[in-house]
């Protein structure tokens, strides 16, 4: 709700694509910090993570709503605010994914990463509509009143959740620095977790852009719609995404992790190409709905693929270098305002989709033995 809410009122006062990137790419400034968020939780345990995260949301949300009401909000409050919540979000994903992995044993930990993400995604697709739908119907600070008790419930919901420490490595606790050294060795010579790094960062960099911090420029500028248009497509996302996590958590197929994780990627790029050319909203929320398929069973199975890969001690500290792949987001995106101002929205697009496909298939090759090979360990059914 937040991200299309503040979205369109950056592109609307604003009147500028580069200030809507410029917004997109700071909500994601904290993953350059990510692997301490992972020492730290390590450390100290993920509830407390989580709950104080939730309280800065919390209090952010609060802050927006005062600023509406006051009618003193202004797109470069809107960056400032997003950069100081941009430093904690991107390290969500990372504690959740390293509470499921330190909760489930291995043979259950597809599926119960499908279940996180039904969560996720059904949300996504909830905060979309009613995002657009709020505001249409009560204004911004309805809006942010809204997500205010969102955030507060999910604080209170945080408290719930299991404190166990992650086990140490060798009973040692080290300096923050040398955990964080010990891990990127750890990541370093392990081709597994490398080629999945890889394939994080080129769909973070060359796709996600396109279905995230670009979808308002798109509703206004492509496809001549509002507010409610864009809640509709970023809904046709999310829900793809659902239909992707409800297919890995029913167990119903046999899937080969790594094989899929490359395979889903490679046609995520291919769906972007043929939205880039679509001007029906309609065909748009067809290719979004594809798009948000694919991008599930990529970036789960991906997840499985790491955890499964990574011993205990160092799960909160890999996932959290996992993060660091979402820097390609920010970068993306900064990279797509002045190319799409010179050659057009579509134009920028192919030249993604294209080197995102060329770059698949060059990682898939380089890494074969350990991420393409049916028998390898990364392609045991899971």
């Amino acid at each position: 709700m937040e991200t299309i809410v503040l979205g369109w009122f950056i592109l609307v006062e604003s009147g500028s694509v580069m200030m809507l990137v410029v917004f997109g790419s700071l909500q994601y400034l904290g993953s350059l910090v990510s692997p301490m968020f992972g020492v730290a939780g390590d450390r100290l345990g993920y509830r407390r993570m989580l709950y104080l995260s939730r309280a800065l949301y919390a209090a952010l949300a609060v802050s927006f709503m005062l600023l509406v009401w006051l009618q003193a909000l202004t797109p470069m409050i809107v960056l400032m605010m997003a950069a100081l919540a941009g430093l904690v979000r991107p390290s969500d994903m990372m504690m959740r994914n390293a509470l499921i992995a330190q909760t489930l044993p291995p043979r259950h930990l597809l599926g119960a990463l499908g279940i996180s993400r039904i969560t996720s995604d059904s949300a996504r697709i909830a905060g979309a509509l009613a995002g657009a739908g709020v505001v249409a119907w009560l204004g911004m600070t309805w809006a942010f009143a809204l997500i205010t008790a969102l955030y507060t419930l999910s604080f209170l919901l945080s408290r719930g959740v299991s404190d166990v420490l992650a086990p140490t490595h060798d009973n040692e606790r080290l300096s923050p620095v040398r955990d964080l050294q010990l891990a990127f060795g750890y990541v370093w010579t392990r081709p597994v977790l490398m080629a999945a790094m890889a394939l994080a960062f080129l769909v973070n960099l060359l796709a996600f852009p396109f279905s995230l911090g670009l979808l308002p420029y798109v509703a206004k500028n492509i496809y001549l719609t509002d507010q409610t248009g864009l809640g509709w497509l970023g809904a046709s996302f999310a829900f793809g995404g659902l239909v992707g996590s409800v297919v890995l958590s029913s167990h119903r197929f046999a899937f080969r992790a790594a094989q899929t994780m490359v395979l889903a990627g490679a046609v995520w790029f291919t769906v972007d190409v043929l939205f880039a050319f679509s001007t029906h909203l309609g065909v748009g929320m067809a290719l979004l709905w594809l798009a948000g398929l694919a991008q599930s069973l990529s970036m789960t199975t991906l997840a499985a693929v790491m955890l499964r890969a990574t011993e205990p001690a160092y799960r909160g500290r890999v996932m959290g270098m996992r993060m660091l792949a979402v820097w390609g987001l920010p970068l993306g995106l900064l990279l797509s305002g002045p190319l799409i101002d010179r050659w057009g929205y579509a134009v920028t697009a192919c030249l993604y989709s294209a080197l995102g496909l060329l770059l698949t298939g060059a990682m898939a090759v380089y890494w074969r033995a350990h991420i393409w090979d049916a028998n390898a360990p990364a392609n045991a059914p899971l």
